[in-house]
């Protein structure tokens, strides 16, 4: 039932984490999310959607948890606080139809709870990002085990350890104080550009996009841009991931072999999200609190502004990747510089920059250095030591399509080499 897909991506944060504030129970509040939607997909396509389908599932999945608690005394205090929020007394029939009109109960402030929650830093990176899919997109399991490449067993341990320590440890579940949002945010925004660039650029697989992973990435920054309006650089991250999302139809051709961004159909570019990312990256300058992901998206921007590939400002993209460097001290916005320096100075002066940074070994092992290298190279005909390049790129690539497209660079700069 389509309905219900958009209905879910919609409304799954908001169930679940109003039911995790009202039970504190993490499983608890997930099941009855997923007894709700069960419900819909049962009953929607002979009854109808209901006018408001949100606060019909609400009312489903707190009714289940009502019936789940009140069968423990342990929870009888939990059971008396759902059934008066859900309007109606523990004992109602279990047949009751679903108050289509009933209070969803203010749940956009609970997600901005339950985000932050997930994302605390006494939680390991990887089990922040897990979770925060988990319980705010209803990705199963199996499905974010995918995604990073591991086990579901693995998984499954990783989320099971995540909700353990928010119990153990006792980690509020609440929105931090005002005092101490500028040290939280951060990390909270790392979470969900992780989710995004992994989806953007995976790091192994057959498909170098994952859209549902941007697409799930991109809604939650939207919750937090919207519930924390007065902070940019969650206008900056939203910004930075619609511009990125709007060149994916353009990134992958037909047979889903990586094309580079100066070799794609700029026509198929999303039009209506690069101006959406422009509108917020506005807001966000308008703050003027610059921030990395601000100076990101305004890279970014710069890109989506080019009619053409030969058209793009690279002098003025390589001064603000030389404020982000300044800004993160990243090894890798340092090679992105390099590559910028390169289109805007000639390859030499990039690969003068790029050997310097090579030097400093911060990124021994990543594909895209030697990847970069090689492409200098080709431009300055250097292609027998391109031909080298390129092939120890392949070999450090995660991806099928990232290999495609070495390898068939490495042959190109082979025949060259051969005068063919």
């Amino acid at each position: 039932m389509a309905v219900l897909d958009g209905v879910f991506r919609e409304e799954w944060g908001r169930i679940t984490a109003a039911l995790i504030h009202q039970t504190g129970d993490w499983d608890l509040a997930e099941e009855c999310a997923q007894d709700a939607f069960a419900q819909a997909l049962r009953r929607w396509p002979g009854d109808g959607v209901p006018g408001r389908p949100g606060a019909w599932l609400m009312t489903v999945a707190r009714n289940a948890a009502i019936d789940r608690l009140r069968r423990s005394r342990t929870y009888r205090a939990k059971v008396e606080e759902l059934a008066v929020m859900a309007g109606r007394e523990t004992g109602t029939s279990d047949d009751a139809e679903p108050d289509g009109d009933a209070d969803d109960g203010g749940v956009a402030d609970e997600r901005l709870r339950l985000i932050f929650t997930c994302c605390h830093p006494a939680l390991a990176m990887e089990a922040r990002v897990a979770l925060t899919l988990r319980t705010l997109t209803g990705l199963s399991t199996a499905e974010i085990a995918r995604a990073f490449l591991v086990p579901e067993a693995t998984m499954a341990k990783r989320l099971v350890r995540a909700k353990q320590k928010i119990a153990h440890a006792r980690i509020p579940y609440r929105v931090p104080p005002a005092s101490a949002l500028p040290q939280r945010v951060p990390g909270v925004l790392t979470v969900l550009y992780l989710v995004f660039n992994e989806g953007y650029s995976a790091s192994g697989g057959d498909d170098v996009i994952r859209r549902d992973l941007c697409d799930r990435a991109v809604a939650l920054t939207q919750v937090l841009a919207e519930l924390l309006p007065d902070e940019p650089e969650a206008k900056g991250l939203l910004a930075l991931m619609l511009f990125h999302r709007a060149r994916q139809a353009a990134r992958v051709d037909d047979s889903g072999d990586l094309v580079t961004l100066e070799d794609q159909d700029r026509s198929r570019w999303d039009q209506a999200q690069i101006s959406l990312a422009r509108r917020c990256l506005e807001d966000a300058f308008a703050a003027r609190r610059p921030g990395q992901y601000q100076m990101q998206a305004a890279i970014a921007g710069c890109h989506a502004a080019a009619p053409t590939a030969q058209a793009t400002d690279w002098p003025r993209i390589a001064r603000l990747y030389r404020h982000l460097a300044d800004m993160t001290g990243s090894p890798v916005v340092e090679l992105n510089r390099t590559v910028a320096v390169g289109m805007a100075d000639g390859p030499a002066a990039g690969l003068a920059l790029l050997e310097r940074l090579e030097a400093g070994g911060a990124l021994a092992g990543y594909y895209l250095l030697p990847a970069t290298r090689a492409d200098f190279l080709r431009r300055l005909g250097r292609n027998e030591e391109a031909a080298d390049a390129y092939a120890e790129a392949a070999r450090l690539a995660g991806t099928s399509p990232e290999r495609r497209f070495l390898n068939a660079r490495l042959a190109e700069v082979r025949s060259r080499d051969a005068g063919f």
